[in-house]
């Protein structure tokens, strides 16, 4: 066997927030089932960073594998959907009950498909989800929805789920464990001669041709979705970690914030792929009119827009519909000077309108939360005017 040439040591980014994704390669068994081998030593990484005040997602596969050892009249050489499903959902409670025994900290499994990503309510109510798990400082566990989800059962869809989750939970760091060292110039396990790369300051073309083919049974990605993975996070704002989750020292140096492996950055600041991404959502027809004191509020103090400054809601748009936000402007004209993502419907603005945010879920009979539209999902017409680069 090739000697792969060591990485070299680097510092970790600073970070708070990171969606951590490990493959099947470390957490299957041969054979079937799982194994606790390499999943001890990224449980021990998870419980140093949730004792620094560090939070983690944790985008873990291996319920297929899981669930082929349950399945007992099952034959390896059946890989249809239908089995595959049956597999995954017999191996899901498996894949979480393992954490669990690792973790002495809550989890909750949260499964979720393309779908639930692409729709915008959908979106909105998966993060906000993810967003009270994380407060509460439960660890979510999320994985692709396999039992329903018969077209995302496709090479390497746990790292692009990966990344998604990473923009969704507005992390810090994608944080990638495979079974390799990290990327190299080309395949280690095949050519002598390929070197390591240690940092990647910009996803090229060239980059991307380094990238092999799958080189596990067990797992569905190879080291190229893990590069996608990462240009999808890159634009995002948010840097990618490549490691190798079974080296014990290398898990062990990345929860003092030292790395052995690859670092992929990214030119984009996460305020300016935030602020890209509203200025390109297409807004629906209609908007919110607030007033004066609502308008200085969301201007000046960074503040999410609240029931209390409406006035009302023109238009038929619907939660988590693009809106622009109107307030007074010059000889009592209105004028737009923010727009946002919609956290209620039309008919359910004029409802809430100067209300107290205690007040909604009476007048409405449940509630999406306090915020009509939340900070995060604002953005002020100076701002955009701002927004410039190659983004």
């Amino acid at each position: 066997m090739t000697q792969l040439r060591a990485f070299r040591q680097q510092t970790v980014p600073p970070w708070r927030r990171a969606v951590l994704k490990v493959g099947s390669s470390l957490i299957a068994a041969d054979g079937g089932g799982l194994s606790t081998r390499y999943a001890l030593g990224l449980a021990q990484f998870i419980t140093a960073c949730h004792a620094s005040g560090r939070e983690i997602v944790l985008v873990s596969s291996g319920a297929v594998a899981a669930g082929r050892l349950l399945l007992k009249d099952h034959s390896h050489e059946d890989t249809s959907s239908a089995a595959r499903q049956a597999m995954a959902a017999l191996g899901q409670t498996q894949t979480v009950g393992l954490w669990q025994r690792l973790l002495d900290i809550p989890l909750a499994q949260v499964l979720l498909t393309h779908d639930d990503l692409r729709n915008r309510r959908r979106y909105l109510n998966a993060r906000a989800t993810l967003s009270e798990l994380l407060r509460h400082r439960v660890m979510p566990v999320v994985n692709e929805n396999d039992t329903v989800a018969v077209d995302e059962l496709t090479l390497g869809d746990n790292d692009n789920l990966a990344a998604i989750i990473a923009a969704l939970v507005d992390a810090d760091m994608l944080l990638i464990a495979t079974d390799i060292d990290g990327l190299y110039t080309a395949d280690p396990r095949s050519n002598p001669e390929a070197e390591p790369v240690n940092e990647v300051p910009e996803l090229t073309p060239e980059i991307m041709a380094m990238a092999g083919a799958a080189g596990s049974s067990v797992g569905t990605g190879g080291m190229r979705t893990k590069l996608e993975a990462a240009q999808k996070a890159g634009a995002a704002g948010i840097e990618t970690i490549l490691f190798n989750g079974r080296d014990s020292e290398v898990v062990s140096l990345l929860s003092r914030d030292l790395l052995h492996g690859t670092l992929l950055r990214t030119k984009a600041t996460r305020l300016q792929a935030r602020k890209y991404w509203l200025r390109h959502v297409p807004a629906v027809p209609g908007h919110i009119e607030v007033d004066a004191g609502a308008m200085r509020a969301l201007n000046e103090e960074g503040a999410s827009l609240l029931p209390k400054g409406i006035l009302a809601a023109e238009g038929q748009f619907q939660r988590g519909d693009m809106v622009e936000i109107v307030g007074p402007g010059e000889h009592g004209a209105l004028q737009s000077f923010a727009r946002g993502i919609s956290q209620y419907n039309a008919a359910e603005i004029n409802r809430i309108a100067r209300c107290h945010t205690r007040e909604i879920k009476p007048r409405l009979g449940y509630s999406f939360g306090e915020n009509v539209v939340h900070r995060d999902d604002l953005a002020l017409v100076r701002e955009l005017d701002l927004t410039t680069g190659d983004l």
